[in-house]
């Protein structure tokens, strides 16, 4: 994982940027570079994965062009290859070394045809202007706001554009900027032809992208180790990765030390794969004293958002912190393409489909936002493997009919998928949802709660929650998140576009608490 900034205009000074860029520094501990392009500056803190060498140290520059790019762009060995059959020199084993020549040869085009996790900018000192673009998914972070000149600056985090920009908004997934517009390359949301027929063909579909999905992202020059929740999604792309590895994959699960759903499943898992497994112990005190500092690093006040990274930061700072590993594979995502807990009320297919769209275009301010920050506030390098283009692309397009549940068991099909071949337990591929936040032991959803009680009466809770008018907190814990939130980002909560919660107007789903535990599906989850 690694951490971009651009200005484009002269406002601020070089000791400003450098300044400002260096709150995240954690996203690229190894080396920094700084320059100037044109009348802008660009900076690049690394975190070395493809292409260790120096070589591989960013921006890249050629014939008067500089590009800086967080990214990971599966499949480029191909494509360095025919580019240096056209004559081009690349000197580094680092992917993002084939974006100025891939610039060259085809413009904007160049990103919709990209296979990549990545945000990028490029300064074209041909025509004096600067692009920047983000992957379909949003899966690595860019932001952006007007400096006081009203030229436009961008940053891997907002933390970086505080102070520099008086209002910082997430920069569109699957878009470029240029010349002063958005413009949208590719929606992952859009289906062109609707997957039906067959259940057995879609099935086997699945498990093959799956598998493609992770055997890609096992590629790297660093050691990958993977998060294992006990859960269906981070089982079965450690299960993958297991078969696709000449040795055992390293592991790591994190629980409470009181009632630790997770930890036993993730246990199970681990047995069967036969996995290197390390388990991380947290406390109701790491817990508390961990949470201003999670918001800092998120940049949120999502409740769900919250809640989910406590857990999440403590296991990838234990892995930092113990280990010489560098990626991260997770099972983000399968969720909100797949359905959740409470899409087993939708009214109807349509409306089905109609929140899985809503819910992938808003990915990248909730749960992808939390894997990249927990993941690279360790400096360490996430990947999804169910964020794999292909793979969510095909996803979205089967009939939603079928994706529904109306199996009596959630993510029916991706369970189906993988029933034949041994490559979990019955007990892990059939096990019904738990929310992360909750699984990894319900006493840390409770104990936020009750600290959050103890912080305000009811009358200070109604005047402090009365001075927002967006996303306005709605209970003590969401104020309490909102009042750390706006200690270090004042003014800034539009960001988020509203609180991570079940759809209010469907029967069921009228709830006062983000966590499936509320719902009156969520049965066996807990157990």
């Amino acid at each position: 994982m690694c951490t971009i900034m651009t200005t484009t205009g002269s406002a601020v000074t070089f000791t400003e940027f450098e300044e400002a860029f260096a709150r995240t520094k954690y996203r690229g501990p190894d080396d920094t570079r700084v320059m100037t392009a044109g009348e802008g500056i660009m900076g690049f803190h690394r975190l070395p994965i493809m292409g260790l060498t120096p070589e591989g140290m960013q921006p890249f520059e050629k014939d008067g062009c500089v590009t800086v790019c967080n990214g990971e762009l599966y499949g480029f060995e191909k494509t360095k290859a025919g580019l240096e059959a056209k004559g081009y020199t690349l000197r580094s084993g680092s992917d993002c070394e084939i974006i100025l020549p891939l610039w060259f040869e085809c413009g904007t085009d160049m990103f919709a045809a990209l296979d990549a996790e990545f945000a990028c900018v490029i300064y074209d000192g041909r025509t004096d202007e600067f692009i920047a673009a983000r992957d379909p998914i949003g899966i690595r972070p860019l932001y952006y706001g007007y400096d006081r000149e009203g030229r436009i600056a961008f940053a891997s985090e907002p933390k970086s554009l505080l102070g520099i920009c008086s209002k910082i908004m997430p920069f569109p997934p699957g878009c470029y900027w240029r010349r002063g517009e958005f413009t949208r390359y590719r929606d992952m949301t859009e289906v062109k032809e609707i997957v039906s027929g067959d259940l057995g063909d879609i099935c086997r579909s699945i498990r093959e992208k799956l598998t493609e999905g992770v055997r890609k992202r096992l590629v790297a020059d660093a050691r990958v180790g993977f998060l294992l929740s006990g859960g269906l999604d981070s089982s079965l792309v450690c299960a993958i990765a297991a078969r696709e590895s000449s040795e055992p994959i390293r592991t790591f699960a994190v629980g409470m030390d009181f009632d630790p759903i997770d930890l036993k499943y993730a246990r199970t898992a681990a047995e069967h794969i036969g996995s290197d497994h390390t388990e991380v112990i947290m406390s109701r005190q790491d817990v508390l004293d961990a949470l201003e500092d999670v918001i800092y690093l998120l940049g949120t006040y999502d409740i769900t958002t919250i809640r989910a990274s406590i857990g999440m930061y403590l296991v990838c700072k234990a892995i930092h912190e113990t280990t010489d590993i560098r990626v991260i594979l997770t099972g983000e995502i399968s969720d909100e393409i797949f359905g959740y807990k409470y899409t087993d009320f939708a009214p109807s297919a349509e409306a089905f489909q109609e929140e899985a769209c809503k819910r992938v275009r808003e990915l990248h301010m909730y749960d992808v936002l939390r894997a990249d920050r927990c993941i690279s506030g360790n400096s360490l390098e996430g990947r999804v493997p169910f964020g794999d283009l292909d793979f969510v692309q095909y996803v979205m397009s089967i009939a939603p009919e079928l994706k529904m549940n109306t199996y009596g068991k959630g993510k029916y099909l991706l369970r189906k998928a993988f029933e034949e071949g041994d490559y979990l337990p019955d007990e892990i591929l059939w096990r019904e949802k738990a929310a992360f936040s909750d699984a990894v032991g319900h006493s840390m959803v409770d104990d936020l709660k009750d600290y959050a009680e103890a912080q305000y009466t009811d009358e200070e809770f109604e005047a402090k929650r009365s001075k927002y008018s967006f996303a306005r907190p709605f209970t003590k814990e969401s104020l309490l998140y909102r009042e750390i939130f706006e200690k270090y980002y004042p003014g800034q909560a539009e960001m988020i576009v509203d609180f991570w919660m079940p759809n209010r107007e469907w029967e069921g789903c009228d709830v006062n608490d983000p966590s499936a535990r509320v719902l009156s599906n969520y049965g066996d989850s807990g157990k």
